[in-house]
């Protein structure tokens, strides 16, 4: 697997989990898709970090690479299963998948997309 992909991952989960905006919205290109939950796709590091100063602080994510891909040297990503907790018992299971570029001489998240996992079709 790609090691720069699981730091990408990495990164983003321990930004998450302490509640770094900045930190999370840096790791996102300036012309990225996002798809969290909401109902809209949203574009742009200032998006992303809007999304995510909205996000409750006592959130935690746990992430598990499932698979990694590179495309050359500019592209990366892969698909990874996350679940979101809060102390209140709240959980989300998601998969997530993404697409990384090679920007200012370092990966960044391009496109991220998250799906809930449901036992029903």
């Amino acid at each position: 697997m790609n090691d720069s992909v699981h730091d990408v991952l990495r990164s983003w989960n321990a930004a998450f989990d302490g509640h770094q905006v900045d930190a999370m919205a840096d790791l996102f290109t300036p012309d990225a898709l996002f798809q969290g939950f909401g109902p809209e796709v949203i574009v742009g590091r200032d998006a992303v970090r809007s999304y995510y100063e909205a996000v409750p602080d006592e959130r935690t994510a746990q992430v598990t690479a499932l698979h990694t891909y590179t495309l050359g040297d500019q592209v990366a990503g892969g698909f990874a299963d996350v679940t979101f907790r809060d102390p209140t018992g709240w959980e989300a299971h998601v998969h997530l998948s993404f697409v990384l570029r090679y920007d200012g001489g370092r990966w960044r998240i391009r496109q991220y997309h998250v799906s809930r996992v449901s036992d029903e079709h």
